[in-house]
Order: C-alpha cells, then sequence, then structure tokens
C-alpha cells in the first residue's frame, strides 16, 4: 500500500481539493483527513541535524573492562 502525504487548505465553502495525486484512473483509494496540528510536525525533532563526534575512535567503555584492569 502507498501512502501520500499532502498539506492544504480547506475553502470557504468547506470543499477539498487535491490535485496531482500519483494514482490511475479508476484505482481503489482511502481518504482519511485530519486537522495538522504543530504537534503532530516535531514528531522527530533531530532528523535531518548535524551529526558530530567528538573522538569517534576513542573507546566507550575502557574503564568497564575487568581483563584490561
Amino acid at each position: 500500500m502507498d501512502a501520500v502525504r499532502l498539506k492544504t487548505i480547506i475553502s470557504q465553502d468547506g470543499k477539498l481539493f487535491i490535485k496531482g495525486l500519483p494514482f490511475r484512473k479508476g484505482e481503489k483509494v482511502e481518504v482519511v483527513v485530519r486537522t495538522h496540528t504543530a504537534e503532530q510536525t516535531v514528531r522527530y525533532p533531530l532528523r535531518g541535524k548535524p551529526i558530530h563526534y567528538a573522538k569517534p575512535f576513542d573507546s566507550v567503555v575502557e574503564d568497564d573492562w575487568e581483563a584490561l584492569k
């Protein structure tokens, strides 16, 4: 099942128009309409943020190994 997410605004007369859907004519689809709130957009707050490793090749738990003591 392919899912397509689109954001649009309901017109003053309460109608909803969706153009450019990637489906063929006559294909059966399910339409779910829900309100868009700011809460829903903060689902993954770190997505797209740069990652920086201070010491990428240092051991993480070197002091915890009993064999090294």
